[in-house]
């Protein structure tokens, strides 16, 4: 397997003494006015991050990271080595989009050809090297759940060279970080989406800006929860806080808003009255594969990215350890419902089926339907008594593209949303820059809108332009998309096909 996403208690492969080869040929280096080499960087602690932007365990390890330089801030410098696996991830300004998005200040080098990747002889997103300060090898391991680890690494080799008198604590290097604001208008990096027709209301999760936006359908924007400072607080509207909450959802009944609170591990729930916000799921901490659940106070969860309501319980797509759970409001639990935790596609009885960071998800009767991401396809899992796993159309883990079809014929690259809507099915094929559609029934793929090309354009479905559409809501007739790198939400009347933007940058 090329992706492994385990943590590991094994100890970290120590290296050396070996030189680390240097950083030839990025395609761009960002938050940094030149390109680093390894040479300007003598004295120095070195930890390389190969990373790429659509990896969930890549992701995981940012706010790790991000303690270590503040925890080492003279003394190491971290460099994040960007090997992309999509063809959208290789576009620099994709890239740097990502780099805004959440907050790194690091440098980072673009490596779309591999270069730094085969140089250091790297296998799987993510990887660690760590470097010291005479450019010779120290450690390197693949996966997440090592950074401890390497905390303790660092502090010996700084150690060691301290005695030395060879390190330099007289620079720093990185951006200065600033944090996606209002500049970029009403939203940042909007996520996903839920459309409440029965009441009037539009919620939209504004990932970048930790809140969720509340509208009418049309558009008219009527409050806010969240007060925009990253946090995990209950309480009012204006006083509660989220950290880059994604998916959505409303209970019909009522109209409870249901909000994966991604950043921070949790589950939300929203009175849509007064906007009151309380956390019904999670603990803060990162739960690690093999968790299978408990009670909904004591049971950590792992990034999770969209919830869907089916009749008292509440599904969730728990893309960190690639599983779908299910909380039990009434009962106080939370518990994994299908997927061995295994990355792959594969298909099956609930246990033994497996995901590849499963992100949006959607119900029918009887059956709930995934978009798959990392293994590009759109899955079906029939709810009991059925309990099963079937992938509709779509590729694998390295198989992917833009190819309208049936089943295993079509391709997807990176899917992150889907709704249903009167019979239909929607899918949000984010890095194709399209929305699609599947029969549920033969599994064959055709298209909504989008031109392919990324891009801010309105008009008839073939010539539209999106760029990365994550979450998909349907009401009404029209198709509601939060068109993320837009910073927007997009509607596409199904009717006609036509795109109009509902809320602009």
């Amino acid at each position: 397997m090329s992706d492994p996403s385990s943590p590991s208690d094994d100890p970290i492969a120590e290296r050396g003494p070996v030189r680390a080869p240097e950083l030839d040929g990025a395609a761009a280096w960002l938050n940094v006015d030149v390109p680093l080499t390894l040479a300007d960087l003598r004295g120095k602690v070195v930890l390389l991050d190969f990373w790429t932007y659509g990896c969930i365990n890549c992701l995981h390890q940012l706010p790790g990271l991000r303690e270590l330089l503040e925890a080492y801030a003279d003394e190491l410098v971290v460099i994040g080595v960007h090997a992309p696996k999509f063809p959208n991830e290789r576009e620099t300004g994709n890239l740097r989009r990502v780099i805004e998005r959440y907050a790194i200040t690091h440098p980072v080098a673009s490596d779309p050809d591999y270069r730094i990747w085969r140089a250091y002889t790297v296998r799987a997103w993510p990887t660690l090297v760590l470097i010291d300060p005479a450019g010779y090898l120290v450690a390197g391991v693949s996966g997440e759940g090592h950074l401890p680890q390497f905390d303790r690494a660092i502090r010996a080799v700084i150690q060691v060279f301290d005695e030395r008198g060879e390190l330099d604590r007289s620079r720093r290097l990185g951006s200065s970080g600033a944090a996606t604001g209002s500049a970029l208008g009403p939203l940042a990096y909007p996520g996903g989406l839920a459309c409440d027709s029965l009441r009037d209301r539009l919620y939209i999760a504004d990932t970048s800006h930790h809140q969720v936006l509340v509208a009418t359908t049309d558009g008219a924007q009527v409050g806010r929860l969240g007060s925009g400072r990253p946090s995990a607080v209950d309480g009012d509207a204006g006083e509660c806080g989220f950290v880059r909450p994604q998916g959505l959802a409303v209970q019909p009944s009522d109209g409870l808003v249901f909000v994966a609170d991604t950043g921070n591990h949790l589950i939300r729930a929203a009175d849509p009255e007064g906007g009151a916000v309380t956390t019904i799921a999670g603990t803060g901490a990162q739960a690690r594969p093999g968790d299978r659940g408990g009670g909904v106070d004591s049971t950590a969860l792992s990034s999770p990215w969209d919830v869907c309501p089916v009749g008292r319980l509440l599904l969730i797509a728990m893309a960190g350890v690639h599983q779908l759970w299910v909380l039990d409001v009434g009962r106080g639990l939370v518990f994994a419902l299908a997927g061995s935790g295994m990355e792959a596609r594969q298909d099956g009885d609930l246990d033994d089926s497996a995901f590849a960071q499963p992100s949006g998800l959607t119900g029918s009767e009887g059956a709930v339907f995934v978009a798959d991401s990392e293994s590009n396809v759109i899955r079906r899992v029939e709810l009991p008594p059925r309990n099963r796993v079937h992938t509709l159309a779509g590729g694998d883990l390295f198989e992917f593209g833009d190819q309208l079809g049936v089943g295993d014929e079509a391709r997807f690259q990176h899917p992150l949303g889907v709704a249903w809507f009167q019979g239909r099915l929607f899918v949000a094929d984010t890095y194709n820059h399209r929305i699609k559609w599947v029969d549920p029934g033969s599994g064959e793929v055709g298209l909504v809108a989008g031109s392919g090309r990324l891009g801010h354009k309105d008009g008839d479905a073939e010539h539209a332009c999106f760029h990365e559409p994550s979450g998909l809501s349907a009401g009404a007739g029209r198709l509601y998309v939060a068109d993320t790198n837009n910073h927007a939400v997009r509607v596409v009347d199904l009717a006609s096909g036509r795109v109009e933007t509902l809320i602009a940058p």
